[in-house]
């Protein structure tokens, strides 16, 4: 017997329409070099609509794809719409990447169209020659000072986004197939060309629905909402479209990043959910001392593991601690929030520090497991054994988009294999211990670099800290800690080994310490092993 609903196709025209016809007065706040500028709901969709006319008198193919190098804009807003609203392929560009891998990416998507920011566009000229398929560039003006009317290669014709808009007709969006692409983003890995993952408007409306549960985001149409993770890498977290579904304005802070730039948004335009990297939420707190954060309810956090030092200044100064999430671009990027459950609230305020610097619970639609990368079953819930974190789910990636290594990535039974470590407890929190090429293998036995980066980050002089492991004759690995001093601060390796003496097991005690000026960082504001086991690769660990 079947069921008797309407069959009615889950499409990102769906979150637009609703927007356009609800939410017309709710306002997209964008800060620029040249001020912020305000726009409500009901113009946006107006030039949301002719925008989708732009990529039709452009003659972008039906499913082609439609690249974007932008920061988080209005009209960055705009692109995320129209393109998958009209049938097209959203493809956002990360800016950070290194020249070879945007010529890759852009050539392996085969885009047909680029919208480039001009503060960002003398990144992108010098590899226009290297790309194979694009045919059209449009330069959003932001107020860079880049001159691009000059050094566009034959075969790419060079536009204006606001004139182009001018002279194009609105069209209707009417996406049947909510299987059908909706937008691609490229992995931001260390190894190897970048991964394409491909999300269909089915996928991406259910993530969307996830950050409205209360247990998650709880995005609602009261909210003003900072989404510092850039819109271009994994979806911003699925907070542009949550903001467009509900109706909640939007803070989108272009392309200053600074501690102070974003500090004073949460302050001015009150910011009542403000999303980042840690890294972000590093530098922004000192720049929050006596400003009013009274309006923010939830700074969700993800991308690498919350120090439980940082969450923790968070709540003290601010009054709420970090709201710690995570998930991959394969994810969507969603997978899990740090909710405390109910029976867990009375706990004391240091258990509950514990709690809010695991991964959290896995969001409803979404299936974990931990298998034990030695014999391949699933690890028992007692927070301690550790194996492969494992998803699957209607969000999550099932491969990659023509790409061969696919069959590494999943499992014979559909699974993303994730290349976290982690750990899940009787109460069902995931707690990653690690990525599964940064863990160091000590003797035989795992020692978790985070946990270490973590303990060593609780030190009051420590601004930053990275673990790696460096070969050892006799253990294989041992953990090297390298350490950035808080300025003004003086610090030695004795100092941070007999802070770190009770805090881990001795034999995870690191064998040496060396002090950098920075950790380098990725693309999406990670902590970069690999460049760090590029320099210290040979690094002599003194003998006992």
């Amino acid at each position: 017997m079947q069921g008797l609903m309407q069959d009615y196709p889950l499409t990102i025209s769906h979150i637009f329409n609703r927007a356009e016809r609800l939410f017309p007065n709710k306002e997209i706040v964008t800060s620029l070099p040249t001020g912020r500028q305000r726009i409500t709901y009901g113009e946006w969709a107006q030039r949301t609509r002719r925008l989708g006319g732009v990529l039709d008198q452009l003659g972008i193919s039906a499913d082609g794809r439609v690249a974007t190098f932008s920061w988080n804009t209005a009209r960055h807003l705009e692109l995320y719409f129209a393109a998958p609203c009209t049938g097209r392929v959203l493809h956002t560009l990360n800016l950070r990447l290194f020249p070879e891998q945007v010529t890759y990416i852009v050539n392996h998507a085969e885009d047909e169209v680029i919208f480039v920011d001009k503060t960002v566009a003398g990144l992108l000229w010098p590899l226009l020659g290297s790309f194979n398929t694009v045919r059209h560039l449009v330069v959003i003006d932001d107020g860079g000072p880049f001159d691009t009317s000059v050094g566009v290669p034959d075969g790419i014709e060079l536009h204006d986004y606001e004139e182009l808009l001018e002279q194009a007709p609105p069209v209707e969006f009417n996406v049947a197939d909510e299987n059908q692409a909706a937008s691609m983003c490229y992995t931001s890995g260390t190894t190897g060309n970048p991964k394409g993952v491909v999300y269909s408007h089915r996928s991406t409306v259910l993530h969307t629905m996830s950050a409205m549960f209360a247990d998650g985001f709880g995005a609602r149409e009261s909210d003003r909402i900072l989404p510092v993770v850039p819109m271009f890498h994994a979806n911003a977290w699925g907070l542009a479209h949550a903001a467009v579904a509900v109706g909640a304005d939007l803070i989108m802070p272009g392309p200053d990043l600074s501690p102070k730039s974003l500090a004073a948004l949460i302050e001015s335009e009150k910011a009542t959910v403000a999303a980042g990297v840690p890294t972000i939420w590093m530098g922004v707190l000192p720049e929050l001392a006596g400003r009013d954060t009274s309006n923010l309810r939830s700074i969700p956090c993800g991308g690498s593991a919350v120090p439980k030092a940082l969450s923790e200044a968070w709540r003290e100064q601010v009054g709420l601690p970090i709201y710690q999430a995570w998930g991959m671009t394969e994810t969507s990027p969603v997978a899990t929030v740090g909710e405390i459950r109910s029976h867990l609230k009375d706990l004391p305020e240091e258990e509950l520090a514990d709690i809010r610097a695991m991964q959290g619970l896995p969001l409803f639609g979404v299936e974990l497991r931990v298998l034990s990368q030695e014999t391949g079953e699933q690890v028992p819930w007692d927070g301690e054994s550790r194996g492969e974190l494992q998803a699957a789910g209607p969000w999550i990636a099932k491969s990659y988009y023509n790409d061969d290594r696919s069959p590494e990535s999943f499992t014979d039974d559909g699974w993303l294999k994730t290349g976290d470590v982690a750990t899940v407890n009787a109460d069902g929190y995931i707690r990653l211990v690690d990525r599964t090429k940064d863990v160091v293998k000590s003797g035989g036995e795992w020692i978790s670099s985070v946990e270490l980066e973590n303990e060593i980050m609780a030190h009051p002089k420590v601004a930053e800290a990275a673990v790696i492991g460096v070969s050892h004759p006799k253990w294989q690995e041992r953990p090297l800690a390298c350490v950035v001093v808080k300025p003004g601060e003086e610090l030695t390796k004795d100092e941070v080994l007999e802070f770190l003496d009770g805090r881990v097991a001795k034999w995870w005690m690191p064998d040496d310490v060396v002090f950098i000026d920075e950790v380098p960082k990725t693309s999406v504001g990670k902590f970069s092993k690999k460049d760090l086991r590029e320099r210290f690769g040979d690094h002599k660990l003194p003998t006992a």
